[in-house]
């Protein structure tokens, strides 16, 4: 399991480490204390971006699945 820190998640998503750490404290990211730092799961980041994602997906999904079924 590899652990990034918040700096290296900050540039990994393309935020500030403020923003990380306010995903920490609201529980939208999983951390690990280590002594005094925070230390987040590579996985935890990547699980993240996939939930954080699907809405911009499925909102595309829903237009090209909408055609109506007419028979005639």
């Amino acid at each position: 399991m590899t652990f990034l820190t918040v700096a290296e998640v900050a540039e990994l998503m393309r935020v500030s480490k403020m923003t990380v750490y306010r995903l920490v404290h609201a529980g939208d990211l999983t951390a690990v204390r280590v002594g005094r730092s925070l230390r987040v799961p590579e996985e935890a980041v990547q699980q993240y971006l996939r939930e954080a994602l699907p809405a911009r997906h499925e909102t595309a999904d829903q237009r090209g699945g909408a055609a109506s079924d007419e028979s005639g």
